[in-house]
């Protein structure tokens, strides 16, 4: 449980600065802050996707509350104006906040009064769910909920001039029409009283901060009322209580809504919580059993970018499928960032089928040997600039196999993965070819950037990598030794010689050394020849499961080294070394500022992943290794709460940016603990213990309580 009390709560900033969210499994959310205001254009309280995963529509903003406790009325939300004014300021009545499994926990009090806010959304159904309940008082107490709703697209602002959405009363609530969209608000106790006003200037001080539009406008679709009975001290009878659902479609009758029991309450149903605690059994069998409450909440975490994308096989049918989204609020469906972050999303969590159906949807979009880079949110044709993605389903692949020990998947894939790597040899979409004097691959043209450091500001590609990127073919001798092995154990003929083609292009890879620098250069036989910025790129060459430098190479240990040296900090490593001078250490303004840094300087969590992976194996230390990932411990109390950002500033203090939630952050903090902590579970947990109390290290405030199957 993450809790915090009023020295957080009380403050206006420092509650808004930290965000929670919840997701339906179908690209929809709800989210918001711990104050109460909205600081983001996306943060509210159903936005389904229409489209699934795509078309994320936000329709109801927030709700705004008051209490009135005998002559006194109180607030429960927060607004903040263009004007700078809040209002109300229900945040000073806020006595705590948690997060509990997973789910949001306000509890607010006055007086002798405590009152208990829960929100929690369905799984597979867009369907948001709000109660407050009545947990301390003596007597009985108003609560109003007025409905703020607008129908837009989860990207943008709505302008209220011209225009109000339709309200119309229905049997216990509110019918909502705006924009062609309808949908349904209803409440299990009270009354409901329609009519609407708009609420002006409305200030998301984020989007301030990122230079885009800042300002909305919200309706405020009539009013509920309902009184909540005083009783049992516990407020657990219902009439100490009221559910309001949002949903698209014809709400269900409030005697069908789920029961408040299902949130984390003391009389907790088994079906909500029972889902929370299976997401948070990794695979027990590659660990000590011991996992602290932190991988858990990451754990949970996970379970937010699993995503259904039914793949439409004709115009009457689809086939279901999985999909990820790659982080929250404004990321789609990108093939890179799946497959990097598949191993810790799927595989640390036994979701095995979910992993199979991700590797199977994407198969589907294959063209000319390569796997879409991205799905537009739009809806429109994949897009496949991108000389990494495909690679990276190869080390995705192959990580499925091994965990699961099942072929199965690799033989209905094998033709595939044949044809892609036939397609890099003879070469395919943007000069993506192997070099035949060297067996590497070059990939580039100009005005693109096809690698993971892909920012663009207008017609300026910041970090075009062009020629022969030491990731890529990182990554492409991954992918022959992956092809040699799946060859061997599927007992099928290849049509190339995988193992002779890796072997000469890990010969090759002696082009890389930068003896001047004592690490790899970044890009060989680029358009200005060799590239000598310190990158956290050539961890690859040492980190891959199947890498071109053995951990035996002294190479391998001064790769390490310099990337300790020059671009790790506590959460993750930098993009770019600082005494480079293009290396920019704050990612913040406006659009043109952030791009320009977001691959030049910037921190990048996910990079933690092959950075430990690339120290335990030159080092062969997993406590030491393991250390690198605790400060994510306490990351996971600020920002987007129980998750991992995408980006953190360059400089001290690393101050996180971009998205509130990424996949690939979360994936590879969750998968590299896990691995390690296998480490342990082959030694006696008397030396284990020996071994963390001798190294001065605390591995992640183990939990006492073991996962069980």
């Amino acid at each position: 449980m993450l809790i915090f009390g009023r020295e957080v709560t009380s403050d206006f900033a420092t509650a808004s600065r930290r965000e929670w969210l919840l997701t339906d499994g179908l690209g929809g959310w709800a989210s918001g802050t711990v104050s109460g205001a909205n600081t983001r254009r996306y943060h509210g309280l159903f936005v389904p996707a229409l489209a699934p995963p795509v078309g994320r529509t936000m329709l109801v903003t927030k709700l705004n509350e008051w209490v009135t406790v005998g002559e006194h009325r109180f607030p429960l939300s927060c607004n903040e104006y263009a004007d700078g004014t809040v209002h109300p300021a229900g945040f000073k009545h806020l006595e705590s906040f948690r997060l509990e499994e997973g789910l949001p926990v306000w509890t607010y009090s006055f007086g002798d009064v405590q009152i208990q806010k829960w929100i929690w959304l369905g799984r597979g159904n867009p369907a948001a769910y709000v109660t407050y309940r009545l947990r301390r008082g003596i007597r009985p107490v108003t609560l109003e909920v007025i409905p703020m709703v607008t129908a837009r697209d989860a990207h943008g602002e709505t302008n209220g001039a011209g225009w109000a959405p339709d309200v119309a009363a229905v049997a216990d609530g509110a019918c909502i029409n705006a924009w062609a969209h309808t949908f349904w608000i209803k409440a299990s106790a009270g009354s409901y009283k329609p009519g609407g006003q708009w609420h002006w200037n409305i200030k998301h001080r984020v989007e301030t901060e990122r230079g885009l539009p800042d300002r909305e406008d919200q309706f405020a679709a009539g009013k509920f009322t309902v009184t909540l009975e005083a009783g049992n001290p516990m407020g657990q009878d219902s009439r100490g209580a009221i559910t309001f659902a949002m949903t698209l479609e014809g709400a269900p009758p409030p005697e069908q809504f789920p029961s408040p029991a299902s949130v984390p309450a003391p009389n907790a149903s088994a079906t909500g919580r029972h889902r929370r605690k299976d997401l948070t059994r990794p695979d027990t069998a590659r660990t000590s059993g011991e996992v602290p409450e932190w991988i858990r909440q990451l754990a949970r975490a996970a379970d937010q970018f699993l995503v259904r994308r039914d793949t439409r096989c004709n115009q009457e049918q689809r086939v279901p499928g999985t999909t990820v989204l790659a982080g929250y609020h404004w990321f789609g469906e990108w093939g890179r960032d799946t497959m990097i972050a598949l191993p810790g999303l799927c595989l640390t969590t036994g979701r095995y089928r979910e992993a199979a159906s991700i590797l199977r949807t994407w198969a589907k979009f294959a063209s000319q040997g390569m796997l879409p880079n991205r799905f537009p949110e739009e809806g429109k044709s994949p897009e496949y600039h991108s000389a990494d993605a495909t690679l990276w389903y190869f080390y995705a692949l192959d990580r499925y196999v091994e965990a699961t020990g099942d072929p199965t998947l690799a033989r209905e894939l094998w033709h595939l993965l044949e044809e892609i790597i036939d397609w890099h040899w003879r070469g395919t979409r943007y000069t993506i070819h192997v070099d035949p004097t060297d067996g590497l691959l070059y990939a580039g043209e100009p005005g693109l950037a096809l690698t993971w450091m892909d920012a663009k500001v207008g017609d300026w590609v910041v970090t075009p990598r062009t020629g022969k990127p030491v990731s890529v073919n990182a990554l492409w001798v991954n992918a022959l030794r992956v092809m040699a092995r799946l060859a061997s154990r599927l007992a099928t003929t290849a049509t190339h010689d995988y193992a002779r083609l890796a072997e000469r292009a890990v010969a090759s890879f002696d082009l890389y050394w930068n003896p001047k620098a004592g690490c790899l250069f970044d890009v060989i036989d680029g358009p200005d020849g060799n590239d000598p910025a310190v990158r956290p790129n050539q961890l690859f060459a040492v980190s891959l499961p199947y890498a071109p430098l053995d951990a035996t190479n002294p190479r391998a240990k001064a790769v390490v080294d310099v990337c300790t040296e020059q671009l790790l900090t506590s959460y993750g490593l930098r993009s770019l070394a600082p005494n480079h001078r293009a290396y920019i250490g704050t990612c913040s303004g406006g659009v043109v500022a952030r791009d320009s840094a977001y691959h030049q300087g910037t921190v990048w969590a996910w990079l933690i992943g092959p950075f430990v992976d690339a120290h335990y194996r030159v080092y062969r230390d997993a406590a030491q290794a393991l250390s690198f990932l605790l400060p994510f411990e306490q990351h996971l109390a600020d920002f987007g709460l129980g998750s991992i950002a995408e980006i953190f500033d360059g400089d001290p203090p690393h101050t996180p940016r971009g998205c509130i939630a990424q996949a690939w952050s979360v994936a590879e903090v969750l998968r590299t603990w896990i691995s390690l902590q296998a480490e342990f579970a082959e030694r006696s947990p008397s030396t284990r213990f020996e071994r963390t109390r001798a190294s001065g290290r605390n591995l992640g405030s183990v939990t006492k309580r073991p996962i069980r199957h």
